[in-house]
């Protein structure tokens, strides 16, 4: 039996991470992979899903991060009080790795801070917690020198590592880095960023994974199923070619 993760419709989202997560570079906020999974989620409830962002440009995971200095604070070490457990979200996705790979943070320090921030959250509310791998780059040259460490094995790495992560604590896990496969015309301009293809791809890898492993997302669709009326008419096409539908096929 495939394990459920959550049978019930969503009804908090908070996003929690760096630039991307926040909306950098989409054309819009609605374009954010935020906004769009947020979209996503309550287009097959019976109700919209709240969207708490909490995404804030060169973010690191914590005040140990070696670039933590340089860095757009608070760290997400700091500010899970109000920025995640005050909302009392049922689900919660975490994206972290992208500047503390290129920050120069060691795996098994940021290993240790996203589990710590895994126990703290959970010792206060009870979200599905989905962790993110690192988004696919094509410059690393950005914010160096204190943010120019990184590199593509660096990411793999992270992502590795976040994958591994999410199977211990028992979080969900997407992979990026899978779902852009290199096609750098999903990046910003500026080498780092997602730009609205990007951003579509990653809200729709997030959803994919949630479809696969929550039933309560199927739940308003299971309802409606008993009472949609027919409304599928393909006579004309059939029509098209000589054929009458529910008649046997012409000889």
């Amino acid at each position: 039996m495939k394990h459920d993760w959550h049978s019930e419709e969503f009804k908090v989202l908070v996003t929690l991470g760096e630039s991307t997560t926040a909306g950098g570079w989409s054309s819009s906020r609605e374009r954010c992979w935020a906004s769009r999974l947020a979209a996503l989620i309550s287009d097959v409830q019976s109700h919209p899903v709240k969207l708490v962002n909490s995404g804030i440009g060169a973010n690191v995971i914590s005040t140990r991060s070696p670039c933590y200095e340089y860095s757009g604070k608070p760290a997400a070490t700091e500010r899970l009080d109000k920025h995640v457990i005050a909302h009392n979200p049922d689900l919660l996705v975490v994206s972290y790795g992208l500047n503390d790979g290129r920050g120069g943070t060691p795996l098994d320090l940021f290993a240790e801070e996203m589990e710590g921030i895994i126990d703290y959250v959970r010792g206060r509310c009870s979200p599905l917690i989905v962790l993110l791998g690192p988004y696919f780059q094509t410059d690393f040259e950005l914010g160096a020198p204190h943010f120019g460490h990184g590199s593509l094995e660096i990411c793999r790495a992270y992502n590795d590592r976040t994958a591994h992560l999410a199977r211990s604590t028992d979080c969900l896990f997407v992979d990026l880095l899978a779902a852009y496969d290199e096609a750098e015309w999903m990046v910003h301009g500026d080498g780092c960023h997602a730009n609205d293809l990007g951003h579509l791809v990653v809200a729709n890898e997030i959803f994919k994974v949630l479809a696969q492993n929550c039933s309560g997302l199927a739940k308003h669709t299971k309802e409606m199923e008993k009472h949609i009326p027919a409304w599928r008419d393909e006579s004309t096409l059939a029509a098209d070619y000589g054929y009458a539908l529910g008649q046997p096929t012409p000889h």
